[in-house]
């Protein structure tokens, strides 16, 4: 190489090493922020649990709700706290009804759970998204897919299956969403409505048991732990009816 060539070439070599050296220095900025952030204290030190402390902590709660002596709950003095973060310990995909209140059902305070809520308790993209952030961001270790009975939803999608009738508005996109269920328990002995909502519950712990990439890993691993339970209107109480991480008796 001549030496004019040469020379010409020497300030392009150092740009690319200088553009290195930052690119370094940015990278490791930001794994130390990074690294910072997930060191952080928790904002609710007895929300880390695991798995199966996490669901006797939950069912510990809905026993002090049906009996009337759920704890009085100071959420004055825990909102400096949560204002700066989050950790739950459940994360609840439950039916809209307006019966059904998961804070009230587990005797929960703010920052306890992570719930999803729409018609029919089934797991959506939407839903699934949400409660994959509240495990991998969030350190969730415990979801609880909640049906109920009575489901306006459900008994909406077998009528309108059984007469062949398409719903007003949006509402057929629930009926394609909660067919499968009511397809599957067709047949079953004993109520239909009651099959259904349960097999409902059944299919939507089965998906949300099978996403991937994340939360299908994570059951794998054990860090996280998929049920399903059905909340009983006249007294309250959650049955559970389904757990993702044992096999079927």
């Amino acid at each position: 190489m001549c030496q004019l060539c040469e020379a010409s070439a020497r300030p392009s070599s150092r740009r690319h090493f200088l553009a290195g050296a930052v690119s370094f220095a940015a990278s490791t900025a930001f794994a130390s922020s990074a690294l910072a952030k997930e060191t952080k204290p928790p904002p609710k030190p007895q929300n880390v649990l695991s798995p199966a402390d996490a669901l006797d902590r939950l069912m510990k709660g809905n026993a002090r709700y049906i009996e009337g002596v759920s704890r009085r709950h100071d959420f004055k003095h825990e909102r400096e706290a949560l204002a700066g973060g989050q950790n739950p310990f459940a994360g609840i995909l439950s039916c809209a009804d307006s019966r059904i209140a998961p804070e009230y059902a587990f005797d929960s305070a703010r920052g306890d759970l992570f719930v999803c809520r729409l018609a029919g308790n089934f797991a959506s993209d939407e839903t699934i998204a949400s409660l994959e952030y509240a495990h991998a961001v969030l350190n969730t270790p415990l979801f609880m897919v909640l049906g109920h009975d009575s489901c306006g939803a459900i008994d909406a999608t077998i009528k309108s299956l059984k007469d062949n009738t398409t719903l007003p508005g949006h509402l057929p996109s629930l009926v394609s969403a909660l067919a499968p269920a009511v397809k599957a328990s067709e047949g079953k002995s004993g109520d239909r409505l009651a099959n259904a909502i349960r097999q409902n519950v059944i299919d939507n712990v089965a998906k949300l048991r099978s996403a991937t990439p994340i939360l299908n890993a994570a059951v794998d691993q054990g860090k996280l732990r998929i049920v399903g339970g059905i909340y009983r209107l006249a007294d309250g109480k959650v049955d559970i009816v389904t757990d993702a991480n044992r096999p079927p008796a």
